[in-house]
């Protein structure tokens, strides 16, 4: 074999350099998102995260993985790749909160065709961003160039992220109560969940140009389509320190009554108004463009509301003050109530 001929990983597909630059320019993101428990820096072999167990008598961990799905296709064709890790953090800190665990730290991973390294500061600059917004720490993470398994253009994006909660503060259905109260937390939009529907309707049904002013959003379609998902893990723990909460619910695939269902003892249902809400322009047009039906519509997406909070009923006002004062659009969704049916959804929304 001559020279010419050597085989080397970099005609291989893989770039260490490449790498080694992404690194380099993603670092400056890394360290925003950083809490006094961090030890050491981005590079190491493993992330050090050194719990202060004096804050808790009895810790509980909580873990959760997840990514954002088919919205990083939206992304890949409008070139724009800050917002998704937002998306990103935002899927599994949210899960965490659910049992009243605080979000410690998140880990990701990106798998790409080809290492462009501003495009993978890019998506660790939104990471960063969701960690910031929800309060936890960036310990690292892993980029992994995967050529002929991937188009060069193509990436995914993955992550898993640590809570802790005090064992006897843990949230769940054993808590719920016949009478307490459901409250709803508005979203921003879709968030990360039912973007294969959109997608179809959108632009293959509708043929819908993601650079197309929609009026009905007052921006183009692909600005809608990349509206961050809302991160509540901070505004719930603050909610579940000043106001007796059950539980809370994260309204991601399934939708609103499958994902409450899942913090539900067995006897007990929740039953909602659709009366109290408006969903947001969005839904309306994948429904009305697909000609998809209320059913499907409601187990695809979240309908606007993101998360939701079962609290005593003597706690309401002041539940939705707190929330008021955060700045989350909040209401009172619906109640619970004795049955073996799962959670029902009554009344139609306004003008939908």
């Amino acid at each position: 074999m001559t020279d010419s001929a050597k085989a080397t990983y970099a005609a291989a597909g893989v770039s260490i350099e490449a790498g080694d630059e992404a690194v380099e320019k993603l670092k400056p993101w890394a360290a925003r998102a950083q809490r006094p428990e961090v030890l050491g820096g981005i590079g190491g072999f493993a992330g050090l995260f050194q719990l202060k167990l004096d804050r808790w008598k009895e810790p509980v961990l909580a873990s959760s993985t997840d990514g954002v799905g088919t919205k990083i296709a939206v992304a890949q064709a409008l070139d724009k790749h800050d917002t998704v890790g937002i998306d990103l953090v935002a899927m599994v800190v949210d899960d965490l909160v659910v049992c009243g665990a605080e979000p410690l730290f998140m880990q990701d991973y990106i798998a790409i065709g080809k290492v462009v390294p501003d495009k993978v500061a890019a998506l660790v600059k939104g990471i960063s961003e969701g960690c910031v917004r929800a309060g936890c720490a960036l310990l690292g993470g892993e980029t992994a160039e995967h050529p002929g398994l991937m188009a060069s253009s193509d990436y995914d994006i993955s992550g898993t992220g640590v809570g802790v909660v005090e064992a006897s503060a843990m949230l769940g259905p054993e808590r719920v109560r016949d009478g307490d109260v459901v409250i709803a937390m508005g979203s921003s939009g879709l968030h990360s969940n039912g973007y294969s529907l959109a997608r179809h309707v959108l632009l293959e049904i509708a043929r819908m140009p993601l650079e197309g002013h929609v009026e009905e959003f007052g921006r183009t379609l692909g600005e809608e389509l990349l509206e961050p998902t809302r991160i509540y893990a901070k505004d719930c723990l603050a909610l579940a320190a000043e106001a007796e909460v059950r539980t809370f619910a994260h309204v991601t695939g399934g939708g609103l009554a499958a994902n409450l269902a899942r913090v539900l003892p067995k006897g007990l249902r929740a039953r909602l108004d659709r009366g109290t809400w408006t969903p947001a322009p969005v839904f309306a047009l994948i429904a009305q463009r697909g000609r998809v039906e209320r059913a499907e519509m409601e187990k695809t997406f979240n309908m606007g509301v993101g998360m939701v909070a079962v609290v005593s009923p003597e706690d309401v006002d002041r539940a939705l003050a707190v929330l008021t004062a955060r700045h989350v659009p909040a209401w009172v969704l619906g109640e619970i109530e004795p049955s073996e049916e799962p959670t029902a959804l009554v009344g139609d929304h306004p003008r939908f």
